[in-house]
């Protein structure tokens, strides 16, 4: 770990809210960070349109062309860039590749992710929808440790979100969202 700020880098796949409600709380001195590195899998992604407006080191990592992969050559590309960032955490917003070794073991206990479910139930890429589909009551948001299992490591912070009758997928996504972006700024501003 480095002194001073806490050096972040983020990994995303799409819209970056909870990487803005991050690049937000640094900006307004509410978190004592840097975002060092901004990685995504998705060269028009909204995620990297956020880091250029904040000026953060962005980089387009190819993923090749099956939706459900993430090559060799793609975790190799990752693993340097976080190296060469300095990172001391690497926050998973909305990644929607699975990460595998060199990086998994470089930065093991100094990964972590944003869930949309209360892991262990619903893990994986459609929770909201699958918490729906079950007739839940309540779903939440949930930052975990990432490990070589899907949605499966050590859990650092949960929180529950209540499912109203009249929700639908977006207003229900919304009101995790906004819990998530809470969630993140207080997981790092408590990060040892």
């Amino acid at each position: 770990m480095s002194h001073g700020p806490l050096k972040l880098a983020f990994l995303g796949s799409g819209a970056g809210t909870n990487f803005q409600a991050v690049i937000d709380a640094v900006a307004s001195g509410r978190l004592s960070a840097q975002i060092v590195c901004a990685i995504s899998d998705n060269p028009s992604s909204r995620f990297l349109e956020r880091a250029r407006e904040a000026n953060i080191p962005e980089h387009f990592v190819d993923p090749g062309p099956d939706s459900r992969k993430f090559p060799e050559a793609a975790q190799q590309a990752v693993y340097d860039l976080l190296t060469a960032s300095h990172a001391d955490v690497v926050v998973l917003a909305g990644f929607m590749r699975l990460l595998k070794d060199p990086t998994l073991s470089a930065f093991e206990g100094r990964i972590i992710n944003i869930h949309p479910s209360l892991l262990p139930k619903y893990p994986g890429a459609t929770a909201i929808q699958d918490a729906m589909a079950a007739g839940e009551t309540e779903t939440g948001a949930t930052i975990h440790q990432v490990t070589a299992a899907l949605d499966a490591g050590p859990i650092i912070s949960q929180q529950v979100v209540p499912i109203s009758p009249d929700d639908t997928l977006q207003t229900l996504r919304a009101k995790i969202n906004a819990v998530e972006q809470e969630m993140i700024v207080d997981v790092l501003k408590n990060w040892r």
